[in-house]
């Protein structure tokens, strides 16, 4: 008897599944994704940089589906959702934290305050893992961060430094999070305690901080509509670390659709599950190869 396939299909939110950006969506590519994930096969994720309220909003906003699990705060919560109640994985935040070496959120704000460029975000953008700042979108990026990571290191900080950015605001964005705590991390963390293998997985991504998933031997899916910066990005990344087949980009032509948003992350299932195509192909007449 053939066991069915399973997948863990992990999601970014804005510009990804969340047609938020200037690129078209097509008019039946949300219907679709949502149609897909009510299988019961599939467990949804969505990875992404919102706090939780955001992400609820969004939901309900943009009628995208419930997810079984919600990593947020660009992965330094993860929750485990049902019937609308969201339980946080306490594991995961005793397990990150340990890289800040015993220093808190506010310590840690103290020592990069007098760093020029940065403008702290809304206190509803911060958590107990995550610091994060505005900077102007012209700033001298790799100055700013070796600026950070000289005094980070003085106070044996293990850190990540993500920096992205908000392409409708202009504005450059940049957390400080626990070394082990970007969305690839959480990801991985999730996998493990889910017990799916790596070949069940696809993540669909757009931005700056997917790039540690995009360039990782994650099956991953880069939609159509992410910048063409991103995309070179992307495919360098995950060349110099052997993972370009682990990465997939959508074709505007990708499933019949235009690939970007929810169409791209069709696409991405399409090319690297195949065992999926079927369910993809319902109400659909067309499909790439």
């Amino acid at each position: 008897m053939m066991t069915k396939p399973r997948l863990l299909l992990c999601c970014d939110m804005d510009r990804t599944v969340i047609p938020n950006g200037a690129a078209p969506e097509h008019p039946e590519a949300r219907q679709r994704f949502k149609q897909f994930c009510q299988n019961q096969e599939v467990t949804l994720v969505y990875v992404t940089g919102r706090h939780k309220t955001l992400v609820q909003e969004a939901i309900e906003e943009f009628d995208v589906p419930e997810a079984d699990f919600v990593i947020s705060d660009v992965g330094t919560k993860i929750y485990q959702v049902s019937n609308t109640k969201w339980q946080e994985l306490a594991r995961w935040e005793q397990e990150i934290k340990q890289a800040w070496g015993g220093y808190n959120h506010a310590q840690i704000m103290a020592f990069l305050s007098k760093t020029d460029g940065l403008v702290l975000q809304e206190a509803s953008k911060q958590n107990t893992c995550k610091l994060s700042f505005y900077a102007d979108q012209h700033i001298n990026q790799k100055h700013l961060l070796d600026q950070i990571q000289q005094i980070l290191n003085q106070h044996d900080i293990a850190a990540s430094l993500i920096w992205s950015m908000d392409e409708i605001a202009q504005t450059g964005l940049l957390d400080v999070l626990p070394a082990n705590a970007t969305k690839l991390h959480a990801l991985e963390f999730l996998q493990q305690q889910l017990g799916f293998q790596l070949s069940e997985v696809v993540f669909a991504g757009d931005s700056g901080n997917d790039l540690p998933v995009l360039a990782s031997p994650v099956p991953s899916v880069l939609v159509a509509n992410a910048s063409n910066a991103v995309k070179q990005e992307a495919e360098l990344l995950a060349t110099r670390q052997g993972n370009s087949d682990a990465l997939y980009i959508a074709e505007p032509d990708s499933l019949a659709m235009n690939g970007n948003y929810c169409a791209g992350i069709l696409a991405g299932v399409w090319h690297f599950q195949p065992g999926f195509r079927a369910l993809l192909q319902n109400n659909n007449t067309s499909n790439d190869t």
